[in-house]
């Protein structure tokens, strides 16, 4: 077993939740790498505590970054920020050699997430990864198998989605993400559009052509005082693209809502083919919705219930649900196993998202954005 030693930059929400992944390795089975937590930063020393309680292996608390580091005991990092600190974090990250998994959108526009590619490519050595859990879950992950193999005939379209519900309280207070100098102007694009791109982009289905429906529903919320101030970002998004394959075009619509009525946390994904179908949404955790079909047969969507397996193997029974836990704890695993096998050296092809994917998605978002702006 090898030991990876990480450093968790950000102790929010996702900092915990990735700690607590690290503390119930023991659930993945046939692994050959294992996560350690020996650094922990935030600028809020009061969010030691709860580190400090529950993962005895931290052997450094601070709140400078660059103290982290500097450290001889931190091999990798989880970075989780908000998107205006991605550029100089990320950057300063790998000029130290450490090998980084970030959250997206890997900067808060396309020109930050341009000088971290440029950082990246001075650093070969150092594996970089953005997240992206929700394609581990097994219904995806047997969607991910048949575009792997092909399996759809001509794809007719494609449609994506993850949508929350939260921001319909009008009475909601402001937080960062609803504002243009620290979330960037992506707004719910920048946040969500990871995770509804990640799928189609590792096999190839990149938009030639955006255009974009981009709403700024609820202006104004109550800062931390009560007063009422501008909401600047946008809180949904329809993109309509269009995608180039085999010589052919077909659609693909992608949805980021922060403002979809009655949706708590949905991922979901969709694939329309000539031979075979696809629906699977997080929703239903375990229902895969599927129609094969050959010419002249019936149209009949199948429900097929998805055991519990995923990219790699644990000790849960196949009889029982899938959550969002454990999508996250596949995607870290993931990550460690590429990191200590390489990526010829994997259990399972499927890695996290790619420098270059997170790239492309910054170009379908600024594409959105002027298609937004100039209506075309």
């Amino acid at each position: 077993m090898k030991d990876i030693r990480f450093g968790i930059i950000g102790l929010g929400l996702m900092g915990r939740e990735f700690a607590s992944l690290a503390a119930r390795w023991f659930h993945l089975e046939n692994m050959d790498v294992r996560p350690v937590i020996t650094a922990i930063c935030d600028t809020n020393e009061a969010a030691f505590d709860w580190f400090a309680r529950n993962l005895p292996s931290v052997k450094l608390q601070t709140t400078d970054y660059r103290e982290l580091l500097g450290s001889g005991e931190v091999d990798a990092v989880y970075c989780a920020v908000p998107h205006n600190l991605h550029q100089q974090l990320y950057s300063d990250i790998i000029r130290a050699g450490k090998h980084l998994l970030g959250e997206k959108p890997f900067g808060m526009d396309k020109a930050a997430n341009d000088a971290i590619n440029g950082v990246i490519a001075e650093h070969p050595e150092v594996l970089v990864r953005c997240s992206s859990e929700f394609p581990f879950y097994p219904g995806a992950f047997e969607i991910v198998q048949n575009l792997r193999e092909d399996s759809f005939g001509r794809i007719i379209d494609i449609e994506a989605g993850f949508l929350h519900s939260s921001d319909l309280n009008p009475d909601k207070p402001i937080n960062w993400k609803r504002m243009i100098d620290v979330n960037g102007e992506y707004g719910c694009m920048g946040d969500l559009g990871m995770h509804v791109l990640h799928i189609p982009l590792r096999f190839g289905l990149t938009p030639r052509k955006v255009r974009a429906q981009l709403t700024n529903i609820i202006t104004e919320r109550p800062d931390a005082s009560g007063k009422h101030i501008p909401c600047e970002t946008w809180d949904n998004a329809t993109l309509l693209t269009e995608v180039e394959k085999d010589a052919y075009t077909f659609p693909m619509t992608l949805h980021t809502k922060r403002i979809a009525p009655g949706e708590a946390n949905t991922w979901f994904l969709n694939v329309h083919g000539t031979e075979k179908s696809m629906m699977y949404s997080t929703k239903y955790p375990k229902t895969l919705r599927v129609l094969e079909y050959t010419p002249g047969g019936p149209q009949a969507w199948q429900h097929l219930d998805t055991p519990y397996q995923s990219a790699y193997p644990a000790i849960t029974g196949s009889i029982f649900e899938f959550g969002f836990s454990d999508a996250l704890l596949q995607m870290f695993a993931a990550f460690c196993d590429e990191l200590g096998n390489g990526k010829d050296g994997m259990s399972q092809p499927f890695t996290c998202v790619t420098p270059q994917e997170a790239a492309e998605s910054h170009r379908v978002f600024t594409a959105a954005l002027e298609a937004q702006e100039g209506s075309r």
